[in-house]
């Protein structure tokens, strides 16, 4: 088989990585890719949302199943295209990875669904929002617990949370006013803060049957105890044992199948990825907000502890034969995968730095360094993007996957390289 993973991140060169090790792989393609991916597998020159250009690639090489990794492809139509042309692809179509483009069709859907979320409101204007915001919290130093966010794609940064009514307001006019996000920023929704602990459940389903993945947890804020903003994620772990048995069983019939359901029911089957973004309250779970993509950094992780071929759980899916899928294997050590970033990152940052150590930090046992915003120029690995590498770990405990990951992390240099200090922590104390 000839496998296209489209996309350029971590979750990229893990998903190439994993693809790769199947018996029934021979050749391994990644679109745009990254320098992690170059030495695994083949980069391929077009953008991951050059939809006609993907499409001609795979005709033309024939390409037995493509696995599209981000949110911006799906979005715009790839899987669409790609099965109109009579190949085989891993991922929603358009209109069900609205899911994910469209907040305020997900918050309406789940609503609709009666599937648990935060109170919220939606707005077309930015003042329609902040006269909202005003009228309801008169008091100038009351407590203002929302969350504002960008109705569509923002890199995982068009959701802010804020305390106050000055930053509910400042919030609303970035989305809405200044247009930070773009047309992102066209719709907002102001929702209900939630209190508890956040976790990941990712799922993989053909439309019908759903395969759940174990429960990680995402770091969103840039800085060591969730403070700072947010990013598209600074690391992760898995499994989480904020998510016992009893729980996760809650998620699957409370959350996941019924979201599936109601896709079915609003005419947007959903083949892929399944991501609900959780928080875990004390009324019990509540979706934060579902991506319909393999997380990033929870991929990296979680297909370190796969031990099944995940070619064939891909190609059920995209076949529509999930259910003759046995059980998933996986390695009963936690794993844990560390980002390192750019200075300036999320905001503005320098690329074309040099990145060493690479080698050093390989030899550690048990440790793999995924790439990220990587490129190669002169046949030097250099730093190209915001989040660059994703250093990850597998150990006999989570301390001791921490301790390899950050052991490894050590060994990387690059000018402006930096890291959270405390990914997986929360399951330590």
């Amino acid at each position: 088989m000839k496998v296209l993973v489209v996309g350029s991140g971590g979750r990229e060169h893990a998903l190439a990585w994993k693809i790769g090790q199947s018996s029934k792989v021979s050749e391994v393609f990644v679109a745009p890719g990254n320098a992690g991916t170059a030495k695994e597998a083949t980069n391929v020159d077009l953008a991951a949302t050059d939809v006609p250009g993907l499409v001609k690639f795979a005709r033309d090489n024939a390409i037995d199943l493509t696995v599209v990794g981000p949110e911006a492809p799906l979005v715009a139509g790839l899987v669409d295209a790609m099965e109109e042309a009579g190949l085989r692809v891993f991922g929603p179509t358009a209109a069900a990875a609205e899911l994910e483009g469209s907040k305020v069709f997900c918050k309406n859907l789940l609503h609709t669904a009666d599937i648990p979320t935060a109170d919220y409101r939606t707005f077309r204007s930015a003042e329609e929002a902040s006269r909202y915001i005003k009228d309801k919290y008169t008091e100038p130093n009351e407590p203002v617990p929302v969350v504002v966010k960008a109705d569509g794609l923002a890199a995982g940064k068009g959701v802010i949370v804020c305390s106050t009514r000055s930053d509910a307001l400042q919030a609303i006019d970035r989305i809405a006013g200044q247009k930070e996000f773009g047309a992102a920023g066209n719709e907002l929704i102001i929702e209900e803060r939630l209190v508890g602990q956040e976790a990941s459940v990712l799922a993989i389903t053909d439309g019908e049957t759903i395969i759940s993945l174990p429960a990680a947890q995402d770091h969103k804020p840039a800085f060591d105890g969730d403070t700072g903003p947010n990013t598209g994620g600074m690391g992760a772990y898995c499994p989480t044992p904020i998510v016992d048995e009893a729980m996760f069983e809650k998620i699957e019939s409370d959350v996941l199948v019924p979201v599936v359901h109601a896709m079915k029911r609003a005419r947007k089957p959903f083949k892929g990825v399944l991501y609900a973004g959780l928080m875990l309250t004390a009324a019990g779970p509540k979706v934060l907000e579902f991506n319909v993509r393999f997380g990033d950094p929870e991929c990296q992780p979680l297909l370190m502890r796969l031990q099944s071929d995940l070619v064939d759980v891909l190609v059920a899916a995209a076949d529509g034969r999930l259910s003759e899928i046995e059980p998933l294997q996986w390695d009963p050590r936690p794993s844990i995968c560390v980002v390192m970033a750019s200075e300036g990152y999320p905001g503005d940052y320098e690329k074309g730095r040099e990145i060493k150590g690479l080698a050093e930090a390989a030899e550690i046992e048990d440790v793999k360094v995924f790439h990220a915003g990587t490129s190669l120029v002169d046949g030097k690995v250099v730093n190209d993007g915001g989040r660059v590498l994703g250093v990850t770990a597998i150990g006999n405990s989570i301390s001791a996957a921490k301790l390899k990951a950050y052991t490894a992390v050590q060994k990387i240099r690059w000018s402006g390289a930096w890291c959270r200090k405390d990914i997986s922590d929360k399951a330590l104390t």
